[in-house]
């Protein structure tokens, strides 16, 4: 089996991926173009086109990380090829820690805080106790129910949403458009941890931003596109003063790097992360890549990507 790989530090992941699968010749999209078309699988995170299009007969791919909207909207994506992703690998604890931080941000009024440090102005707020601090989870996927149990696991009560109905131990799931609202009309901090696809583009838009409680909070670990920026802006007011949603802790964003220009480095009530919420761990990665691989050279079955649910 000949494998290859292209992501940053295409070298580091070759040669571990090369000691997991003994069996296979591992190389990188910097090989020569013949041993690039000779490749059964690919192990890839962002390819360009022309790559995707060169292997002769390509039998796989594993996508190296959770999300694939940037695969499956690829121009040179082979049709027919079954797509596996990393699902978790170590990410949904990052991500967990991520969340937790940014709900405490503004349940324990480090937000208000930090501009009172600015006004020089001492005063305390009165602590809202958790189990009057709902937190909605949007995305109960590998990731966000992990996501959605270690918030409980701290004490809030967690509503989460899924397309199709789901029971998760500890925490209220909610489904389908219905649903949704109610989730919305609920939560206190929503956060969202739903893949890019058509029907989650711009999902929190201005109707859902205006059915969340005043003074709600919105962390996003997910994707960028699931947010309507001018929307989130008109929420979040101008100036000091705190509008109809009180902040926003973002990570992900329709086009990275965050431009310079964009509104959202300068708005006092929102914080910029630079897509580091759920960096991919090597180690778990790589087990789940050799796994994918061998199961694929076996015949044996996989859980494989849907092009159209997107996920």
């Amino acid at each position: 089996m000949k494998v290859l790989v292209h992501i940053d530090d295409a070298e580091q992941w070759r040669d571990a991926l090369a000691r997991r699968l003994p069996e296979a010749e591992v190389i990188t999209s910097s090989a020569p173009a013949e041993q690039r078309r000779e490749a059964d699988y690919l192990a890839v995170w962002k390819p360009p086109a022309t790559l995707l299009r060169e292997p002769r007969a390509l039998k796989g791919i594993v996508n190296l990380g959770a999300g694939v909207d940037a695969l499956l909207n690829n121009p040179g994506l082979p049709e027919g090829v079954p797509i596996v992703k990393l699902r978790d690998a170590g990410m949904a604890g990052l991500i967990g820690d991520y969340v937790r931080y940014g709900i405490l941000h503004f349940q324990r009024d480090f937000d208000r805080y930090r501009r009172q440090q600015h006004a020089r102005e001492w005063r305390e707020h009165a602590v809202v106790d958790k189990p009057d601090w709902p937190v909605g989870v949007l995305g109960l996927g590998a990731i966000g129910a992990r996501v959605a149990a270690r918030v409980a696991a701290d004490g809030f009560p967690v509503h989460g949403w899924s397309r199709s109905p789901k029971g998760l131990a500890g925490i209220t799931c909610h489904h389908g458009e219905a649903g949704l609202d109610e989730l919305l009309a609920r939560v206190r901090t929503l956060v969202l941890v739903l893949p890019d696809t058509a029907s989650t583009r711009r999902i929190i838009d201005a109707r859902a931003l205006a059915m969340l409680p005043e003074g709600a909070s919105l962390i996003n670990p997910g994707r960028g596109s699931l947010i309507d920026e001018a929307a989130l802006l008109e929420a979040l007011g101008e100036g000091d003063a705190e509008g109809r949603l009180r902040g926003a802790i973002l990570d992900a964003f329709p086009e990275e790097p965050l431009p310079e220009a964009s509104p959202l480095w300068r708005h006092p009530r929102v914080w910029v992360t630079p897509h580091m919420a759920g960096p991919t761990p090597l180690g778990e990665a790589l087990d789940q890549v050799a796994e994918a691989l061998r199961a694929f050279a076996a015949g044996e079955p996989l859980e494989t990507v849907d092009p159209e649910a997107g996920y």
